[in-house]
């Protein structure tokens, strides 16, 4: 059986019984990254009294070589017994490595199982107060300038809610960012979920940009966008929206949401004002 096994993201005692037990008799392992796992292994060992020494194998299996090691594997050879896959934290394959040998596994016959455990993205949704109704989880944004402006205007066009995860070094931008997009949207941002040094930021884009000025930034962290509604429209003006450095077809779309006008009319407005 080949297990996909979610990892603590940060307090060992969230790892349930069953991953636990699992993680550590399986005697091959793939993971994200080897030093981590061996030392999460080693720390689940101490923490929760299992001294035996069983002898287990780590492979690397991350975003980088990922397809290499899944056409090296041979069904027959590394899936006789238990085998198990733990990305660094959380969930495998949510913005972690791992889809690719679900489908391996899929279209070799192989016998596999996921275990339901820690996730930041849920975590981050619910300690928003948020309708968690529906949500768009998008990961990353990405890190051009336009690609990230038209990226994060289409998100801020959508009725749900839209969780991102965000790098220590972005965090204070993406603020920035969403104060000139979104001014008045509700934010939530947390850091450090479920570590000692836990934070959580709530308010508006420039009610959090203040406080995140003065806070040590280092960490990971979770951003849930609450969903574009009529009460909130304010948030995106139609020249907050024009001066946006995104394509018209974008604009178009948000402008449409914002003012109830077609978007082939505001398409066709934005053409004419940029030929001018």
């Amino acid at each position: 059986m080949l297990y996909f096994i979610p990892t603590p993201i940060g307090n060992l005692e969230d790892i349930s019984q069953r991953s636990l037990a699992l993680l550590l008799n399986t005697p091959l392992i793939f993971c994200e990254d080897t030093r981590v796992a061996k030392k999460l292994v080693s720390l689940l060992k101490k923490r929760f009294g299992q001294n035996e020494n069983i002898e287990q194998k780590f492979v690397s299996l991350h975003s980088h070589n990922e397809q290499k090691v899944i056409d090296g594997l041979n069904p027959n050879i590394f899936f006789t017994s238990d085998v198990a896959y733990v990305s660094d934290a959380g969930m495998p394959c949510i913005s972690d490595p791992g889809t690719l040998l679900v489908q391996f596994a899929q279209k070799n016959g192989i016998s596999y199982e996921v275990l339901p455990g820690a996730n930041a993205l849920l975590l981050a949704l619910v300690s928003s107060g948020f309708d968690g109704t529906s949500f768009y989880f998008h990961g990353f944004l990405p890190h051009k300038k336009e690609a990230r402006a038209r990226e994060l205007g289409r998100l801020l066009s959508f009725t749900c809610n839209v969780i991102l995860y965000e790098s220590t070094h972005r965090i204070l931008k993406l603020s920035k960012e969403l104060i000139s997009m979104a001014v008045d949207r509700k934010l939530f941002f947390i850091k450090e979920a479920t570590k000692m040094y836990e934070k959580r930021f709530f308010g508006t884009a420039e009610e959090i940009y203040n406080q995140l000025q003065n806070n040590n930034l280092n960490g990971e962290w979770v951003v849930v966008i609450k969903g574009f509604t009529q009460d909130n429209n304010q948030s995106l003006s139609i020249d907050d929206i024009s001066n946006l450095s995104i394509p018209n077809k974008q604009k178009a779309k948000l402008l449409s949401k914002l003012t109830g006008k077609s978007v082939k009319e505001w398409y066709d407005t934005l053409s004419k004002n940029t030929k001018q």
